[in-house]
């Protein structure tokens, strides 16, 4: 199967398919990555995977970690969303964007294991960055969840760590009008057994026991870590 022949033309047409622009849950992302990897445990999109949740904070949190860690020597993928000017940016593999012709490659990579599985176009690209991940023989892959967390289809992936950032009032047509229930839906990020950083220091009601029924191992702003400075935690979650 041949799809559009620049990236434009791409975006153009993932922008007029598929169900509505939103369209949060798992079973179709899940179903088509599948096929994609029909033997992996787990979408082999690196060595490790630390997946960013929250309301606020989630870019510079990914940023941070990918200069880090790519710093201390490892070869890093970074996936955030949505873009400032190109779709590129969303992409980054050992500190580059990816190229479009790279992103063309996994286009058509994902339109052949679709089939006639809708997807919307966040499922599709992030699709497209886990197959350009999977190529690439990462040590770590770093993920910015795209809304909310449970359903969101970078949970396809079982984190190794988890990051939430912080929680507040949003997107509430999807994960609910409280802290308590947009808290839920982000926890759904975490893992038994690993670690989950909690940027709150106060967390809404039910997200502390929901976390530890989970598995997880919380690891709390305030509680069990802190930052030099209220100004320099404040000015991070933005």
């Amino acid at each position: 199967m041949t799809g559009p022949v620049t990236l434009q033309h791409w975006l153009r047409h993932l922008e007029q398919q598929g169900p509505a622009p939103i369209a949060l849950g798992l079973e179709r992302v899940g179903l088509v990555s599948r096929r994609l990897w029909p033997t992996a445990k787990r979408i082999p999109v690196a060595d490790l995977v630390l997946t960013v949740g929250g309301t606020n904070g989630k870019g510079s949190v990914v940023a941070t970690t990918d200069a880090l860690l790519r710093a201390a020597g490892r070869r890093v993928g970074r996936y955030t969303s949505p873009h400032l000017r190109h779709f590129n940016e969303r992409i980054v593999i050992d500190g580059q964007m990816v190229s479009d012709e790279a992103l063309l490659q996994a286009f058509e990579q994902v339109e052949q294991a679709r089939g006639q599985t809708d997807l919307t176009y966040f499922e599709f690209t992030t699709l497209a960055a886990f197959w350009l991940f999977s190529q690439a023989r990462l040590d770590v892959a770093v993920l910015e969840v795209g809304l909310g967390g449970r359903l969101d289809a970078v949970n396809l992936i079982d984190a190794d760590v988890a990051v939430i950032t912080g929680i507040a009032l949003d997107h509430q047509s999807f994960l609910g009008d409280s802290r308590e229930a947009i808290g839920l839906e982000k926890a759904g990020i975490a893992r038994s057994g690993r670690p989950l950083v909690l940027g709150e220091r106060q967390p809404p009601d039910g997200l502390l026991s929901t976390l530890q029924a989970r598995g997880a191992k919380v690891l709390q702003l305030g509680r069990d870590f802190d930052i030099v400075g209220a100004r320099q935690r404040e000015a991070l979650l933005r």
